[in-house]
């Protein structure tokens, strides 16, 4: 089919994202909430819904949700209730699910991120409810049989759940990425795709462009990166259209991805609400949050990488793309933070800024790379960083000295300080230009037929010469007050 075709249509894009919480234990029981346990270790009368046990809420789920709430300017709900969601599932073993169903916890949210044409788009949240995760069932691990693990089973998570908002495929890529560095940020979830923590589930459709009603739907389930939803999301639109243009209609049905081929496959046909039997759960009182509490937890909030953003960006004038790189990880830019913090009395503030953001984005982030290790294992603290990039503020010593021969030094002694380490190693640099300009006429005598190459305007010589003296002064000379030298000492020779 031909490429105008396939213009003729819009995808209409809606994503439901589970989010696995880093609590202790489980969201109703006492049971440990660990990844990678034996099978079936992790489990209790409560998880497992034997007669006689009862829930019990934990708290710490509901200020996750709350926290996540509030990240993404949510209202947040006073009266919580819980229900149940029954489906006769193998790995699940109570036949039913602890949710919400009519009074989620947060509504009315936003997340922003970029459009396929670079401009600045609000992603709707509909809805942000708790609820319990099923067990795993492994279809693999035994060639003639499922194998079920009830660990996961209990397990508390929150769904996010958008408006049908998302354009493209790749929008949908944003929004993930977007979602996953938020969580992570907030600490509530660590945005494993791969180990099941954070799962998308796709709900697709496309129509003629300028019709206003949706076409008929299908969730895509079963991704594990955010990669695969992305090719999942191209599959289907495109599958979708062939079927429609061919005379067809799209069967509303729950399908599954298969990275291997790049392909969906239809699992069975969707559920409908009423399907799951919805009622109030009778053993779980309502939940009331008060204001104080959401005050609470909002005081406790980390920063937030779209605030940081907007501060990188105005407030220090960094570009859009360090400012991005800086906040992709939490940890990178919380460092970050801690270097303004210690650089906050240099007297430019704008240039310490961008020169804390390219030692983090270079030395520091290269040093991780090829050691292997995580920034908090980092041997050079924050504190002693803005100590070398005070040392090269104020001309002691130059980038290229710091980088090259203080840094690895301060990841070795971590008891030294930078002006100690450049003083022991005879580093610190010669600013004084009575005693350079011995070393610049040196260096300009030993070229004299350069000297006339750049009489007759080869001005790019400039840089030889000034390659020469760092020679000469074993990479002390100040390259700033060495420059203006080696620029007088020829146009005066000229």
């Amino acid at each position: 089919m031909s490429s105008s075709v396939y213009d003729l249509y819009e995808p209409v894009i809606g994503l439901e994202v589970h989010a696995q919480l880093l609590t202790r234990t489980k969201a109703y029981a006492a049971d440990e909430a660990a990844y990678g346990a034996m099978p079936n270790s992790l489990v209790s009368p409560v998880t497992l819904g034997l007669p006689g046990t009862l829930p019990k809420a934990n708290k710490q789920v509901i200020d996750f949700a709350i926290r996540l709430g509030l990240a993404l300017e949510c209202e947040i709900r006073e009266r919580n209730e819980y229900a149940r969601k029954n489906y006769f599932y193998a790995d699940l073993p109570k036949g039913y699910q602890i949710t919400q169903d009519k009074t989620p916890i947060c509504t009315n949210g936003k997340v922003h991120i970029k459009d396929d044409n670079g401009n600045e788009k609000v992603i709707r949240i509909q809805r942000i409810h708790m609820e319990e995760d099923a067990g795993k069932s492994m279809h693999d691990a035994d060639p003639m049989d499922t194998l079920v693990d009830l660990n996961r089973a209990g397990v508390p998570l929150v769904e996010i759940v958008t408006e049908p908002d998302i354009a493209s495929a790749d929008e949908a890529y944003r929004y993930l990425t977007e979602i996953r560095r938020l969580v992570r940020y907030l600490d509530i979830c660590d945005g494993n795709m791969e180990e099941g923590s954070l799962r998308c589930d796709a709900n697709i459709s496309v129509r003629k462009k300028g019709d206003p009603k949706f076409g008929r739907r299908v969730e895509v389930k079963n991704m594990n990166s955010i990669s695969n939803v992305k090719r999942a999301i191209e599959h289907e639109i495109i599958r979708q259209i062939d079927i429609i243009e061919a005379g067809g209609i799209i069967d509303q049905d729950t399908r599954s991805f298969e990275a291997l081929t790049g392909t969906t496959f239809s699992l069975r046909s969707k559920e409908a609400a009423n399907d799951y039997r919805y009622f109030p759960e009778p053993d779980l009182l309502p939940v009331m949050v008060t204001q104080a509490h959401i005050a609470r937890v909002q005081s406790e909030l980390p920063p937030l990488p779209a605030a940081l953003l907007r501060k990188y960006t105005t407030e220090l004038g960094l570009t859009a793309y360090d400012a991005g790189v800086l906040t992709d990880a939490k940890e990178i830019a919380l460092f970050y933070e801690e270097v303004l913090r210690h650089t906050s009395t240099l007297p430019d503030h704008k240039a310490a800024a961008k020169a804390a953001a390219n030692w983090v984005m270079g030395p520091v982030k290269s040093y991780l790379n090829e050691n292997a290790i995580h920034i908090s294992q980092l041997p050079v603290s924050a504190q002693r960083l803005a100590q070398l990039i005070e040392l090269i503020d104020s001309g002691k010593v130059s980038f290229a000295v710091a980088n090259q021969r203080i840094f690895p030094l301060m990841a070795q002694h971590t008891d030294k300080s930078p002006l100690e380490i450049a003083e022991e190693n005879n580093l610190i640099q010669e600013s004084d230009a009575g005693a350079l300009l011995e070393l610049v006429k040196e260096a300009v005598a030993k070229y004299p037929a350069k000297v006339a190459e750049y009489k007759n305007g080869k001005t790019n010589l400039l840089g030889m010469f000034m390659g020469e003296v760092m020679k000469l002064s074993k990479g002390k000379a100040d390259p700033k007050v060495a420059s203006e030298l080696v620029k007088k000492v020829l146009d005066e020779q000229a």
